[in-house]
């Protein structure tokens, strides 16, 4: 093989293994801002996604979008239809319920150990957070107020010193973000949810460890019993198991 042919051979191999090695970037890039994008509803469930729109947007190839998907398919944020397409997933309640059963359980220990562990920065940081919570409300910003209300409990966490635990709730909360998102604008919520964030802190501050428990479990077992109370659901938004079928045939003819 001549020189020439070898250096355009070597070439067309480097620009085939940077290409190899772009597109699971790219698929992670995709499907986290699609994921981020559904949890925060800006896509909201029953959306189409559709495929060659994706395309464009993100500039890449089929193939990513495709990866990225079925991530999300095992997520369980989005429900794959050969002949009617791909849409994001409706909220599945059976899974929304276990999230917030399992959630309760982990933070009700955590506080309880929080409280031992509380230091002085460690109130003034809670405190300093209540008090961001009631500037989301003044902004009437829904969007930060959730981040903020995380931030709590993920403070929690962290005087505990138990970081991971956090990372552990994260992992089984996601339906319960996009349930949380879709019922903080009801009247009246971010009120009661400041009042609730107070009522930890109270107990934490006085070392009460039983009642701090309490309080967050008074806190996380409202979303409990919200869950509970099946004639809430827009049947839009929310399915009674992830098992279910989307849609109707009718629906779905609507659909396309």
């Amino acid at each position: 093989m001549s020189e020439t042919r070898k250096k355009r051979s070597l070439a067309g191999v480097t620009h085939l293994s940077h290409q190899r090695a772009a597109a699971p970037r790219a698929a992670t890039l995709v499907y986290n801002a699609l994921r981020d994008d559904i949890i925060s509803l800006r896509r909201k469930p029953m959306d189409l996604l559709n495929e060659k729109e994706l395309e464009a947007q993100f500039g890449v190839s089929r193939t990513p979008i495709r990866e990225a998907m079925l991530r999300l398919s095992d997520d369980g944020l989005v429900d794959v239809f050969p002949q009617s397409g791909t849409f994001v997933s409706r909220i599945p309640r059976h899974a929304l319920y276990e999230a917030i059963l399992v959630r309760k359980a982990l933070e009700d220990t955590t506080v309880s150990i929080a409280v031992e562990k509380m230091t002085p920065a460690g109130l003034r940081l809670l405190e300093r957070n209540l008090a961001d919570l009631s500037a989301c409300v003044r902004d009437d910003d829904v969007a930060a107020f959730h981040v903020v209300d995380n931030d709590f409990h993920k403070l929690i966490s962290d005087i505990a010193g138990f970081p991971g635990i956090w990372a552990i709730i994260q992992q089984v909360k996601v339906h319960s973000d996009r349930y949380r998102l879709l019922t903080l604008p009801q009247e009246g919520r971010l009120a009661r949810v400041i009042e609730e964030h107070s009522a930890v802190i109270d107990c934490m501050k006085a070392g009460d460890k039983a009642g701090a428990a309490s309080a967050m479990g008074f806190h996380l077992g409202k979303l409990l019993g919200e869950v509970e109370k099946a004639e809430i659901w827009d049947p839009n938004y929310f399915i009674e198991d992830a098992k279910s079928p989307l849609a109707s045939a009718d629906q779905k003819g609507k659909i396309q």
